[in-house]
């Protein structure tokens, strides 16, 4: 049984496909003008690793993410937020609340004792504590988002980015730049300020240990030591790149499919 699932997101998408339930191969691209296109490059990348030519040779795929209704070779589409949880659940089934930031919005999602999601809640209106806001603050910075999340981890000094809006938030940072305050001190601050946030979205999920991080942000040290300071307790890493999350809970969600459709022949 070979699955797939197709994860179109604002800023990147991912393709995972799996053999007998495990991932055996996965991809992450930069989103292309049209999801179709992404959807494609990123299947055909993954499909390439395993020497599989033809979308036919794949039993079942599963689309999801922001642009999951445009992906024309998915067999079926579901929401990111089922994904999500299902996907991080199969990898760590401890996880009770995943923290998610993409390029474009914020989610934390809570699941009950059967992997289930039970709440989540969202911020997709303000670019403020997404991944596109920190490349902003980055590049105000002059720096690449690795330089900062490193550099960040080195901070002395505490600094506060107090405003809830990206525009108003990056003018702050030039503001500190100017006034000579220390990068690491300002990145830190930046991460800290997107931890203030998540923590508001942790606190109305109610949010139950264990706490994973889940999307690119993911892959950031200086972020996700900010969050385990906000939340005063560890952030558990998931044992596959937190980026795919979504993509291996699709091709999940395929394989219970096709063996939902066989148990009733």
């Amino acid at each position: 049984m070979i699955v797939a699932g197709c994860d179109v997101g604002s800023t990147t998408g991912k393709a995972v496909i799996m053999k007998n339930g495990e991932v055996s191969s996965y991809t992450i691209i930069s989103c292309k003008p049209r999801p179709e296109e992404t959807a494609r490059i990123a299947i055909g990348e993954a499909m390439e690793k395993v020497d599989i030519t033809s979308l036919d040779e794949l039993d079942y795929i599963i689309g999801t993410g922001y642009g999951r209704m445009k992906i024309p070779f998915a067999n079926d589409n579901i929401s990111e937020i089922t994904c999500h949880g299902v996907g991080a659940y199969w990898l760590c089934p401890s996880v009770r609340t995943i923290i998610d930031i993409g390029g474009q919005d914020l989610k934390v999602i809570g699941l009950d004792d059967n992997g289930k999601v039970a709440e989540f809640v969202m911020n997709d209106k303000c670019a403020a504590g997404t991944g596109r806001f920190l490349e902003n603050q980055a590049r105000a910075l002059e720096l690449t988002l690795p330089e900062m999340a490193d550099i960040s981890l080195t901070a002395t000094k505490q600094l506060t980015i107090s405003s809830q809006c990206s525009v108003f938030a990056e003018s702050e940072v030039i503001t500190l730049v100017n006034e000579g305050e220390g990068l690491a001190d300002i990145a830190n601050g930046i991460h800290e300020s997107v931890a203030s946030r998540v923590l508001t979205l942790v606190r109305r999920v109610g949010a139950r240990n264990d706490i994973t991080f889940a999307g690119g942000c993911a892959k950031n040290a200086g972020l996700v030591a900010a969050l385990e300071k906000e939340l005063g307790g560890g952030i558990v890493r998931l044992p596959q790149d937190p980026q795919i999350i979504g993509a291996i809970g699709a091709a999940i969600l395929a394989r219970q499919r096709l063996e939902k459709e066989a148990s009733k022949e």
